[in-house]
């Protein structure tokens, strides 16, 4: 069994889309390909909701960018839908020009500067839902996120040009730090399918009983979710800054940024390392909640983590 997270969809596997499937053959042959993600959101969710019907109602641009496809939805995303994945107070964004500019620069960036980057993304992301909060609702924004629920989407919002996570806040928006986002996301997506087919995590695991991390350098945020991680949380995250760090290592040996891009990219690889060391530190002495293949999976994210 392979000991790192894999870098492309498992042919035959319950997530490859192009599988002998009844269903998914279906969507293919009706040239719903925009559809398919939420097929598998039917089988994983059960809760007996036709999303993939929902999903076919849809509109949806097709971008293609450095070989690679993506369905950007646009209109009403149905309200059962944006339940299971946390956006039931949010909506599509209108598709604009400049968003749609950014969109496609921040994929090309993504294409030229980080091949590697692209490739997970090209294989772990097919739809990009770019959304805002409803008129009247209070809170603050997301940034970017992405749901096991529904494979192959990521979500993200304006302040993805603006916001690199946790804390890199940029008072000009890029579709650099848009990239980056996506990036996350697309990393956190092949991380779940990962643990959705391979036993990572010891018999009697779950998120509710987990133990908990402290997460010092969120605490400005003041929700304890988000100061306290569970096991898995804290896998997720070890993964994606591994990644994430790696882009911001090579946007800061390039000579095209601006001087804000410089600044957010250097404050966020700062803020980034100290981070991923605690991290992987942490999981370290978690080793008892994780089989022998999840070990395996440590021993690479620690080798990982050592050459940062």
């Amino acid at each position: 069994m392979q000991t790192t997270i894999a870098a492309r969809v498992e042919t035959g596997s319950f997530f490859d889309l192009g599988r002998d499937d009844p269903a998914l053959t279906r969507l293919r042959e009706d040239g719903a390909q925009q559809a398919l993600p939420f097929a598998l959101m039917e089988r994983l969710v059960k809760s007996g909701i036709p999303y993939a019907e929902h999903a076919r109602a849809l509109p949806s641009d097709r971008l293609d960018v450095a070989g690679a496809a993506f369905d950007w939805f646009d209109g009403i995303l149905h309200e059962q839908i944006a339940k299971e994945i946390n956006l039931g107070t949010y909506e599509i964004l209108e598709h604009t020009v400049v968003r749609r500019a950014s969109l496609i620069s921040a994929l090309e960036r993504l294409a030229s500067v980080h091949p590697e980057g692209f490739a997970r993304v090209h294989e772990f992301v097919r739809g990009l839902l770019w959304v805002g909060l409803q008129p009247g609702t209070g809170g603050s924004s997301l940034t970017s996120s992405s749901d096991p629920a529904l494979p192959y989407v990521v979500m993200f919002s304006d302040k993805a040009l603006l916001h690199i996570p946790p804390n890199t806040v940029s008072t000009e928006p890029s579709p650099r730090f848009l990239a980056e986002n996506i990036l996350h996301e697309g990393v956190h997506q092949a991380v779940s399918f990962h643990v959705l087919t391979h036993q990572v995590f010891a018999d009697g695991h779950s998120s509710q009983t987990s133990p908990k991390v402290e997460i010092a350098w969120r605490a400005v945020q003041g929700v304890e979710r988000n100061q306290f991680w569970e096991v898995d949380r804290v896998f997720h995250a070890t993964y994606v800054y591994n990644q994430v760090l790696r882009f911001r290592l090579r946007e800061l040996a390039r000579d095209d940024l601006t001087a804000n891009e410089r600044t957010c990219f250097q404050a966020a690889y700062d803020d980034g390392m100290p981070a991923v060391r605690y991290l992987m530190d942490q999981l370290d002495h978690l080793g008892r909640y994780f089989t022998a293949h999840g070990h395996a999976l440590l021993a690479d994210l620690r080798h990982q983590t050592d050459a940062l």
